[in-house]
């Protein structure tokens, strides 16, 4: 299945993950909808929601490039139906905006923990919730969070307890849709990666280079939420996938070439069930905690 002449918006696309998928979107010649805060150029963070359109077309879309702050409902509804107005209608929502801050609660400052939740858990809800009236006209339409299984473990919480919160809000979004909308034939599903992903983020909050070296590239979950995109919508909801076992489960067998330094060892994310084995091949030697 093509995702030519689709209609992607995803928030957080000015780099990263989401700008993987929208590039391997736009790939097909898809139209994208880069919804994002950055507009001018960050003195840290590398892109903006123009830099990002120009790799978009680059690559074979189309893109429109969208000053979009998911904490404020009336920015998101124009955003939105501002999109579906010009390319026709919305095929695909990918809730991709994300804050962090791993911090316990003793040193969590409160106007961190409101930013965090604003952006994950409402503003996954409200991205969702005006989007769902321009997805029900889709021929196979697609919410995917990019957040975690809910894997309700003391060591997921204890080390930053506001930010496990708020990303898990953004999976029990995923549960209540995906039953919510079942019936329309609208797919809900949650992605999230088995290793760290190398991104600004993580460059710069999790330990620089370093970390860098025993990451994937962001292409992994670019790969996978294509694969999700071009699976029927009724066959495939209320599902927490991790990206290598769910492109094992589409053949794919050999996962070196996402690796950013594979003289490294593999690091794996946050919130990785332990009972969840990587596909065959594939070894994950340190982790975070």
């Amino acid at each position: 299945m093509s995702l030519k002449g689709k209609t992607l918006f995803i928030t957080g696309a000015s780099r990263g993950i989401g700008l993987a998928i929208g590039l391997r979107a736009a790939r097909d010649g898809a139209n994208i909808a880069i919804a994002a805060k950055t507009a001018e150029p960050h003195p840290k963070l590398a892109g903006t929601i123009h830099t990002a359109a120009e790799e978009i077309e680059r690559a074979g879309g189309k893109a429109l490039p969208l000053v979009v702050d998911v904490r404020d409902e009336a920015n998101v509804k124009e955003a939105i139906d501002n999109a579906a107005a010009h390319f026709g209608g919305i095929d695909i929502v990918v809730n991709n905006a994300s804050a962090i801050s791993l911090t316990p609660v003793t040193h969590t400052d409160m106007k961190r923990f409101d930013l965090m939740h604003q952006i994950n858990t409402r503003g996954t809800f409200v991205v969702s919730k005006w989007a769902i009236p321009h997805l029900v006209k889709a021929a196979n339409p697609h919410i995917l969070m990019i957040s975690p299984p809910l894997d309700m473990k003391e060591k997921w919480f204890a080390p930053h307890t506001a930010y496990t919160i708020a990303k898990f809000g953004m999976s029990q979004v995923v549960l209540g849709l995906a039953g919510e909308l079942r019936g329309k034939g609208i797919a809900v599903n949650a992605l999230w990666p088995r290793t760290v992903i190398a991104t600004a983020a993580v460059q710069n909050l999790l330990g620089g280079d370093a970390v860098i070296r025993a990451s994937r590239k962001p292409e992994i979950m670019a790969d996978a939420a294509y694969a999700v995109f071009s699976t029927p919508a009724r066959q495939l909801t209320g599902r927490f996938l991790i990206d290598d076992s769910f492109l094992a489960e589409h053949g794919v067998t050999d996962f070196e070439h996402y690796r950013v330094d594979p003289t490294q060892k593999l690091a794996s994310d946050f919130f990785v069930p332990e009972e969840s084995a990587p596909p065959p091949g594939v070894k994950i030697e340190v982790g975070f905690r």
